[in-house]
This record gives structure tokens, C-alpha cells and sequence, in this order.
């Protein structure tokens, strides 16, 4: 949450942090604000409530020609979005200037420390005291930056990335991290820092990650990297293989619309990664067919969309390996002290990368020993650094908040994951374990058939059912699975209320709420269980219900749905990859119909690095 952009070289500051903050407005927009400095000058600070246009606005007219700045857009979490709250944030004398991701744990004991010192605060956010208590350091101990970071890093509990200017060094921004992400990235035009690679990757793809606990200076012709001893450390230099124009609109009108046709290129680079002719190939995770055959238990621990995923992969798990398998909300994984078989396998699943709860999730796990493997879109994230294997995925940069070919992608890996575990063990056969691949390679022209076939209709069915209240996704087995991710879809962009119910347990209470014109969507293409799930959808089409019907084009609902979308056909395990599209696009074209923001809305942010 939130986002952090700087910049130190020769062009001007300002404009370079305007840009950056554009592409991570996805991270936080409840206020933005720049900090500049040109030389031997005062820094200068500028900060406007709300979305990033305000800032913008507020700058017309500044002749801010320094060379060297920070900047940050806020998703609040102490205090109320206001221009006072935002950051940067400066020390009681203006020497220490500072932003900030994350949160302070105890702040309240640091306040509490800065006024037994004479130290006023004039915001509600832990992010000034931060700041005053790097000032204190810095000036109680004469410290240079370093000495006093390091000092604060010990002394705080919870987690953050800053970057800080300070008064006395003024051809420096330094950054320190701890469990919040951070990169570095250079060209010969100088340094830049920033929370997500989207920032900078219009200025450079050749970026260093900073690890936990480590700080660095971004001069204007070097960087200098220190471990928390404040002794200078080396780092590598890595290159992010992202285009920059996925990181663009390219004509679209919104980022998610976009994402959603990406989908059938970046699942079938996906699927390339792995599959070759006639096998997979998971040698890039590190993962052995030793250790495949090892395995007696498989955890799943994800949040949110990547959850769902999770929720999808138990099923084909289970079913082509016979390991049982548990999926986990991360934020209650490690709270419940779990007890893990030293035979299992924790299988964290993380767009970012740098999802705190799913981080502390991973970090559990290892410390009892048991092994890890990280789904993970973002190389050299902390989850991928930190897993003992890794399944990328090839998504590339997603912007918009709603997740949605990241989400496909991760149900690839997870489809990848399942066939070769089953393969290894001696639960499918080789004729079953060549149909699954064949199978699996024919997804990506399916969704595209989709994305020309069903847009159109999808769009019509929308602009009918964009004025309602309530809405209730159902299914069985898989199709329940995906109707978590497609309920989440609907409420998260819309603000339509929305639930996802196992059809089953619709008598057991929830059918009471079923009433003349209650749309309910209905995902029934599990053969075996299909004859149930229509009767399930008879159930509340007599009860008034106006029934959608997302199914397989072979099966016939007729009788019982008002709107079908049928998708192609394709084996029962890989139903979630075509299902998914049409719940997508509903979930979108309700979202402009009701005149929304669809890829920036309320109180959310993309990546949940805060607990």
C-alpha cells in the first residue's frame, strides 16, 4: 500500500515523480505530494488531498527545477486522507524530510518518546513521528544518515520503506526497508527508488532490490548499499524482462479492460515456460522429482483473488495427486499456530510478491522446517527470494487494482504444478498425463474465442442489471471456486453487494434472501455434479431469481437460465480459465455502466504490504 517514487540525477526531479506517482496510484489516492530540492536550496514541498490530478494542479505555474526529489502517493492507514496527513512529512525543524509505506507498530511509544523531548507532532500519521525519531538520532548522537537510519531501524517495530532527504546532505536521498518493498533503479541519467517496478520502467529496467534491514544513498553518480551494521555491502544488478507498453493503456480506456484481453498472450506465455513438446518442465524452480515424491501434504496460503486460486488448485490438486491439500487465508495461517507436516509442501501464491500476510505466512512455514514454493508474478520479490522454489508467472506489470490476468496466469502455474506432481507420483497415466498438456495448450485461443464472441452480449446484460443491489454467484465444486473470484470481481469494482455460494448450501439459509429480480449467476460446468446445480438453479428461479448461466457450449440450461454465456469446451480441471472471462467482463461493464472508476476504487490498493 502506498507508493514511493525518487529520483537524483540530472533531469528534473519534478516531472520524473509526477510520472512514477501516475503509474502507482494503483498502490494508494486518498493524497499525493513531491518533495524537491535544487542544490544548496530548501526543499520544497507540495501536497494536495485526493487523486494525483489535484497535485498536478496545485504545481501549475512552479518553477521546480531541482534535480533531486521524492514523492508519494498515500493509501491512508493513520489518519484520515487530508493534505495535512499526506507525505512527505518534515521533522520539527525542518531537517529531516521523509515518505513512508507501511506501518509503525508502536508509535504510540514514540510519540510518547518525542515529547519527553520537546518534539510536536501536526498530523495524526506514525509516518511524522518516523521522521522526528530519524531527526532525534540524527542529532542526539550527531550521526550522519546512516548511523541514525540504522538506530531507528532497531528501534521500530513494524514494517516500512522510507526514503529520506535530509537538510545537511543535499545530493542525497536515502531509503531503508523492512518487510515493504523497494528497488533502485539506474540509467546514465542518474538514480531512481521506487516501491514497484511500473514507476520507472518507462526510465530503465536495470534496477537493484534491497533487502530486509538494509538502507542505501542514491547519489547523483552512485549508489552505496549498507547493511544494518552501517558497513557498505554489494548488490547485483538485475534486468526486468517487462515491456514497457504493458505498463501503458495502448488505446484502451481503462487498465483492467485492458488486462483482461492481455489474457490470451499472457497465458500462453505462461504455459510456455513450462511445457515443452510433450512434458512439463519445472526445473527452473528448483523443485526435484525427489522431492515431489516426497511430499504427504500440500498447504495453499494466499489472500484475496490469489486465495481463489488457491481454492481452484485444492480441487485439481487433490484429484490428480491424492495428497491432501489445505487452502489458508494468510491472515489467519499464522495467527492459529499451525501445525505443519515436515512431508508437506506450503505452497504461497502472490502477485507482488510482497503481500505482508502472505510474506509472514512463508516465513512460518520455513521456520518449521517445511518446505516452500512461491507462485509469484514479480521477480526478485521478497516471497520469491525467500521460497525455497519458485513458479513465475508471466503476467507482466498488472495496474489495475482488480486482478485479472495475474489471476489466470496463477491458475496456470497452479494446472502446471497439479499434472507434473500427479505425473511424478504414479497417479495419472502417460495417456492421461499427454491429454492434460494437449488440453492445456488450447486455453489461450479459447479465451480469446471468448473475448470476440461473448464482449458484445456481456456488454448488453450489464447495462440491464447495473441499478441492483445484491448479487449471488453459485456453483459446485470448481465452478464454486470460481464464483468466489467472480463475487469479488462484481463488489470490489462496483460496490454491488455480492456473495458466492456452494449451490448446495443455498437451503441452508441463504435462499431466503432470493427475491423477484435477484440476479444470481450460476457457473455449471462440472459434468458430474451438473444435473445438481441445475436443480439448484431451478430452486431460485422460482423464487424470482433472474438466473445467468455461465456453462460449457455442449451442455443445455435452456430450461432453467434467462441469459446464457456459453464457453468452449475443454477438460473439467481447466473450466476456471474460460469461466473466469465472462465474471470478469461482467464485473467491468457493470462498473462503467454505473459511471465508476473502475481500475482505482475506493479504499483499495493493489498490493496489501501492511497487515
Amino acid at each position: 500500500m502506498c507508493g514511493i517514487v525518487g529520483y537524483n540525477g540530472s533531469k528534473k526531479a519534478v516531472d520524473i515523480l509526477l510520472d512514477g506517482l501516475s503509474r502507482l496510484e494503483y498502490r494508494g489516492y486518498d493524497s499525493a505530494g513531491v518533495a524537491v530540492r535544487d542544490k544548496d536550496k530548501e526543499i520544497q514541498i507540495f501536497k494536495a488531498k485526493g487523486k494525483l490530478e489535484n497535485l498536478r494542479e496545485k504545481l501549475e505555474g512552479e518553477k521546480l527545477k531541482g534535480t533531486c526529489g521524492i514523492g508519494h502517493t498515500r493509501w491512508a492507514t493513520h489518519g484520515e486522507p487530508s493534505e495535512t496527513n499526506a507525505h512527505p512529512h518534515v521533522s520539527n525543524d525542518g531537517n529531516v524530510t521523509l515518505v513512508h509505506n507501511g506501518i509503525i507498530e508502536n508509535y504510540q511509544e514514540l510519540t510518547a518518546k518525542l515529547g519527553r523531548h520537546d518534539y510536536t507532532l501536526y498530523s495524526e500519521t506514525d509516518t511524522e513521528v518516523l521522521t522526528n525519531i530519524i531527526d532525534y538520532y540524527y542529532k542526539k548522537y550527531k550521526m550522519g544518515p546512516i548511523d541514525a537510519i540504522n538506530r531507528t531501524m532497531v528501534r521500530v517495530r513494524g514494517s516500512y520503506a522510507i526514503a529520506v532527504m535530509f537538510r545537511d546532505y543535499p545530493d542525497e536521498i536515502w531509503v531503508a526497508r523492512k518487510d515493504s518493498p523497494m528497488i533502485i533503479g539506474e540509467n546514465e541519467d542518474g538514480y531512481y527508488v521506487a516501491s514497484d517496478v511500473p514507476a520507472i520502467l518507462k526510465y530503465t529496467n536495470k534496477v537493484y532490490y534491497i533487502d530486509n534491514l538494509e538502507a542505501a544513498c542514491l547519489k547523483k553518480d552512485k549508489v552505496i548499499f549498507y547493511d544494518l551494521n552501517g558497513d557498505e555491502i554489494k548488490k547485483e544488478l538485475k534486468e526486468i524482462k517487462w515491456d514497457v507498453s504493458a505498463a501503458e493503456k495502448e488505446g484502451y480506456e481503462h487498465f483492467m479492460i485492458k488486462e483482461i484481453n492481455e489474457q490470451p498472450d499472457v497465458i500462453k506465455k505462461t504455459i510456455n515456460s513450462f511445457v515443452r513438446e510433450d512434458y512439463i518442465d519445472l526445473s527452473n524452480t528448483g523443485l526435484s522429482d525427489e522431492e515431489i515424491k516426497n511430499f504427504k501434504q500440500i498447504y495453499i496460503v494466499a489472500c484475496g483473488s490469489a486465495y481463489h486460486v488457491g481454492v481452484c488448485a485444492q480441487y485439481v490438486l487433490e484429484d490428480l495427486t491424492r495428497i491432501p491439500v489445505r487452502v489458508e487465508i494468510a491472515s489467519e495461517f499464522r495467527y492459529r499456530k499451525p501445525i505443519l507436516d515436515k512431508d508437506g509442501l506450503v505452497i504461497v501464491i502472490s502477485q507482488s510478491g510482497e503481500t505482508a500476510d502472505s510474506l509472514a505466512a512463508l516465513r512460518e512455514a520455513k521456520n518449521q522446517g517445511v518446505k516452500t514454493l512461491g507462485i509469484i508474478n514479480v521477480v526478485g520479490s521478497s516471497i520469491a527470494r525467500e521460497a525455497d522454489h519458485v513458479l513465475y508467472t508471466l503476467a507482466g506489470p498488472e495496474i489495475a487494482v482488480a486482478t485479472t490476468k495475474a489471476f489466470s496466469t496463477q491458475l496456470i502455474a497452479a494446472y502446471v504444478l497439479a499434472i507434473q506432481m500427479g505425473y511424478v507420483k504414479g497417479k495419472i497415466n502417460e495417456t492421461v498425463y499427454q491429454e492434460l498438456i494437449e488440453e492445456i495448450k488450447t486455453l489461450p485461443e479459447k479465451v480469446q474465442y471468448e473475448l470476440d464472441h461473448l464482449t458484445n452480449k456481456i456488454q448488453k446484460l450489464s447495462s440491464k442489471f447495473s441499478h441492483i443491489k445484491d448479487a449471488f454467484y453459485i456453483g459446485r465444486g470448481l465452478d464454486y471456486a470460481i464464483s468466489l473470484e467472480g463475487s469479488l470481481k462484481l463488489k470490489e469494482v462496483s460496490y454491488i453487494h455480492s456473495e458466492a455460494y456452494a449451490a448446495g448450501e443455498l437451503k441452508h439459509g441463504t435462499i431466503s434472501l432470493i427475491e423477484d429480480g435477484t440476479l444470481v449467476i450460476g457457473i455449471a460446468t462440472q459434468e458430474e455434479i451438473f444435473e445438481k446445480t441445475i436443480s439448484n438453479l431451478v430452486e431460485v428461479k422460482s423464487r424470482g431469481a433472474y438466473v445467468v448461466t455461465v456453462t460449457s457450449e455442449d451442455m443445455d440450461v435452456s430450461k432453467v437460465s434467462n441469459f446464457t454465456l456459453n464457453v468452449p469446451k475443454t477438460l473439467k480441471y481447466f473450466y476456471p480459465s474460460l469461466t473466469v472471462v465472462p465474471l470478469q467482463l461482467i464485473g467491468y461493464y457493470i462498473t462503467v455502466s454505473r459511471g465508476l472508476d473502475v481500475d482505482k476504487p475506493r479504499n483499495l490498493a493493489k498490493s496489501v504490504t501492511v497487515e
